[in-house]
C-alpha cells in the first residue's frame, strides 16, 4: 500500500486544518459533554459538515456525499481527532443513510436522506430485543400486515439515544415460518406514533445513552418498508459492516495512546515515571504496536468500502481487534489513575484530574466487545468467511 501524500493530499489536509480551527469545535464538544445539551451540540456540529459538504464523506455524490477519496476520509479523520473535534453520530449518516440509497426506493430516498444529511432528523437504530442481543435472528418484535400498513408489537433494547430520536430504523419479523433470518424485515417508524414508549436505562459509568423502545400497537404505513418484505437480514447484514468498522475507533485510540503517554511521563511511583516501569511500558508497547498494524487494516476495509465492496470478515477483525485495544487502554488509563480511578466526580481535589473520567471509561467501555455483534459472534462470522465453517 503506497502512503505517501500528494500534493493535492497535502492541499485537503491543510483545508481540514484550517476548517477545524474557525470552525471552534470546542463549543460543540461542551454542548455535547453536558446531558442536557448534547442533541444541540450534536445537531449544530453536523449543520457546520453539512455546510461544507463533509457529512457523509463515502456516500454517493448523487445522494449527497463528499466524493473523498479513501485517503481523504482517512486524513479528515486524523486531523478530526487531533483537533478535538466530535464524531457524527453514527446511525443517520453511516448506518441507515447507506442502506436507503442502496435499497429504498426513489420516493424514500427523497423523503429521508436530505434530513440524514442536514441534521433535520435525527435516528436511532432498533436491532437488539430484551432475548435477542448477539443472536439476533432470534428477534422477537412482529409486523402484522393490516392493508396500507403493519401493526408493530414488541420491544427493543440499548437503544442509543432514542429520548432524542425523531425516527428509528427497525429489524422486525413479518413471517414466522421457515428460517428465521428469511422473515426479517427492515421498517422506518417515526418516533412520534401512537404506541411507542422509551424507557430510560442508566449504565454504569452514571450517563443515560441507552434506552429500552416498546412498540403497542404502532401503526406503520407499508411505505416505511425498506425493500422487500422478508429481505431485512440482508439489508441488516449490510449495515452492520459500515457499524463495525465505525466502532474500531483507530484514530481515537491513537489520540488516548498519546494522551497515556503524557500522563505516565508525569505520573511517579518510586520516585520515577510510570513510563520507565518495564511492566507499563511493555503493555504500552504492545499496545502501540498492535494499533498500528490495525490502522493499516482499517485503510484496507475503507478502501473496499469506497470501492461499492463489501469488507467482509476484515469488518469483524477490525472490530475485535479495535474494541480489545480501547478496552487494553482503558485499563492502563485505571492503572496510572491508581486507588483514584474509584473517585467520583465531585468527591473536591482528591485525586487526579483524569481519574473520574478514566473509571468512567473503564466502566462503559466494557461493553465495546459486545455492542454491534459481540466479539464471539464476529470469530463465528470469520470462521465461516474465511474457513469455510
Amino acid at each position: 500500500m503506497d502512503n505517501t501524500l500528494s500534493d493535492e493530499d497535502l492541499k485537503f489536509r491543510e483545508e481540514v486544518r484550517s476548517f477545524f480551527a474557525r470552525s471552534e469545535p470546542d463549543k460543540a464538544q461542551q454542548l455535547m459533554a453536558n446531558p442536557a445539551t448534547y442533541k444541540e451540540g450534536a445537531i449544530q456540529w453536523q449543520k457546520q459538515l453539512f455546510k461544507q459538504n463533509w457529512a457523509a464523506p463515502f456516500w454517493p455524490l448523487e445522494h449527497g456525499g463528499a466524493g473523498w477519496t479513501i485517503t481523504q476520509a482517512y486524513l479528515y479523520e486524523s486531523e478530526r481527532v487531533k483537533a478535538d473535534a466530535p464524531d457524527v453520530l453514527p446511525f443517520g449518516l453511516k448506518m441507515v443513510g447507506p442502506v436507503i440509497y442502496t435499497y429504498g426506493s426513489e420516493a424514500q430516498k427523497a423523503r429521508f436522506l436530505p434530513g440524514i444529511l442536514n441534521g433535520d432528523d435525527w435516528w436511532c437504530q432498533g436491532y437488539s430485543e430484551p432475548g435477542a442481543g448477539s443472536d439476533l435472528a432470534s428477534l422477537k418484535t412482529r409486523a402484522v400486515r393490516e392493508g396500507d400498513d403493519y401493526i408493530v408489537n414488541g420491544s427493543k433494547i440499548w437503544t442509543t439515544y432514542a429520548q432524542h430520536a425523531d425516527w428509528i430504523f427497525c429489524l422486525v419479523r413479518t413471517d414466522a415460518s421457515g428460517k428465521p433470518q428469511n422473515g426479517i424485515s427492515f421498517l422506518l417508524i417515526d418516533m412520534k406514533s401512537p404506541g411507542i414508549t422509551v424507557s430510560p436505562i442508566h449504565s454504569i459509568n452514571g450517563l443515560h445513552s441507552l434506552n429500552e423502545v416498546h412498540f403497542d400497537n404502532v401503526r406503520v404505513p407499508r411505505e416505511n418498508l425498506i425493500g422487500e418484505e422478508g429481505q431485512g437480514w440482508t439489508y441488516a447484514k449490510s449495515l452492520l459492516a459500515h457499524e463495525r468498522t465505525a466502532i474500531a475507533k483507530v484514530a481515537d485510540s491513537k489520540k488516548r495512546l498519546d494522551k497515556l503517554r503524557a500522563l505516565a511521563a508525569s505520573e511517579l511511583q518510586g520516585g520515577r515515571p510510570m513510563i520507565e516501569d518495564e511492566a507499563f511500558r511493555l503493555r504500552f508497547t504492545t499496545i502501540e504496536i498492535e494499533l498500528m498494524a490495525l490502522e493499516y487494516m482499517e485503510l484496507r476495509v475503507l478502501s473496499a468500502l469506497a470501492d461499492n465492496r463489501s469488507p467482509g470478515a476484515e469488518s469483524s477483525l477490525l472490530k475485535i481487534k479495535g474494541t480489545e485495544i480501547q478496552q487494553a487502554l482503558h485499563e492502563l488509563a485505571i492503572e496510572l489513575a491508581g486507588v483514584y480511578g474509584g473517585v467520583t466526580a465531585g468527591a473536591g481535589d482528591t485525586g487526579h484530574d483524569f481519574g473520574n473520567q478514566a473509571r468512567q471509561d473503564f466502566m462503559y467501555g466494557r461493553a465495546a466487545t459486545i455492542y454491534g455483534g459481540s466479539n464471539e459472534i464476529q470469530k463465528n462470522i470469520i470462521a465461516k468467511r474465511v474457513l469455510g465453517f
